[in-house]
């Protein structure tokens, strides 16, 4: 396949995932119900922002034009792809790399994100058979010539083992902060609730840990984040709730809630899900440091001075996981 016929076939499936299918909505429908973290919303968001972010003509095109992408088919590397699972569609950006640089991709999707994935690349190879030559699924991957994994600290030692041997990119655990400065707008607080509450936090780069300034006022910030009020009705987010409210209670832990989300004072960037939480700064705080020294644990960065509020969940095509230039990698295989 030419870059042409595969920027071709990646238009036609941004036409695809944008319709109302009755096929594509089965599949959907079927998501939900067999990964209840999955919930409809989040996997329309999921939808669009691959729609709008990686699939545009000009976007496909660019990307293409900035590392040099030939049009004519290149003798290929398979490159072994482990998907994680924690939100819908979220190995795609690296199916999409691994695709439009012309190489071969073996992948093995996660069993919590398996009919979305696969349901894609089907459509893929039944508009165009060659298709079929580049894009397979297996549930162990053998014989590639470098791999791209995506897992746990625990499955990273895993795919270390494994993989280590070769060209890799392994990630593992990450997530992401904000820093607010107590001069955000009400929009601007309801969009920081949408970097944190999209896919019930799940993500890597969900805001799961705020910086404060001292005397911070959280009324605000708890209003705004009513407006994920709703998740208390899925069992699944509601149990965690519950869960977690009930240790910082018994713990004696300081706490804020909304009936909804939790903040409690902590400094770990990690939150459990329906929790949030905080690390307060004073004038003297050498803040910055302090965000660098934690750096192999971040993936995005949210406020005035950083990624912009609302948009921690819709990265573009160059803002690769970790921050690893995804397709420089597959580049510097053919060196």
């Amino acid at each position: 396949m030419t870059l042409q016929e595969r920027i071709t076939l990646l238009l036609r499936l941004r036409e695809y995932i944008l319709s109302n299918s009755p096929e594509w909505e089965a599949i959907k429908e079927r998501a939900y119900r067999e990964n209840q973290w999955f919930i409809p919303e989040f996997i329309e968001t999921s939808v669009k922002n691959i729609a709008e972010q990686f699939l545009s003509a000009d976007s496909l095109k660019g990307w293409a034009k900035s590392y040099e992408l030939l049009d004519q088919p290149v003798l290929g590397h398979k490159i072994g792809i482990v998907m994680a699972g924690n939100i819908p569609l979220v190995g795609f950006h690296d199916l999409l790399c691994v695709f439009l640089s012309g190489q071969e991709a073996m992948i093995k999707a996660s069993s919590k994100d398996e009919l979305l994935i696969k349901h894609l690349v089907n459509k893929l190879i039944e508009w165009n058979s060659a298709a079929q030559h580049v894009l397979q699924f297996a549930e162990k991957l053998s014989n590639c010539s470098a791999y791209i994994a995506t897992g746990s600290n625990n499955s990273s030692r895993y795919f270390d083992y494994y993989f280590g041997k070769y060209p890799n990119i392994i990630r593992k655990n990450r997530t992401s902060i904000a820093v607010l400065d107590g001069s955000e707008t009400a929009e601007e607080l309801a969009l920081l609730a949408d970097d944190a509450m999209l896919f019930f936090g799940l993500g890597c780069r969900n805001v799961t840990q705020l910086y404060v300034p001292e005397l911070y006022d959280f009324v605000p910030l708890l209003t705004a984040f009513k407006k994920y009020a709703h998740f208390i009705e899925y069992h699944k987010y509601k149990h965690n709730f519950d869960y977690h409210l009930a240790l910082l209670i018994m713990g004696g832990k300081y706490y804020m809630n909304n009936d909804t989300t939790i903040f409690t004072p902590n400094e770990s960037p990690f939150s459990p899900v329906s929790q949030i939480h905080y690390v307060t700064y004073g004038q003297g705080t050498a803040l910055k440091e302090l965000i660098e020294s934690k750096k192999e644990l971040i993936q995005c960065i949210v406020g005035h001075e950083y990624t912009p509020f609302g948009k921690a969940q819709s990265p573009g095509l160059n803002e690769y996981p970790d921050g690893v230039d995804t397709m420089a990698f597959i580049a510097s295989l053919s060196k």
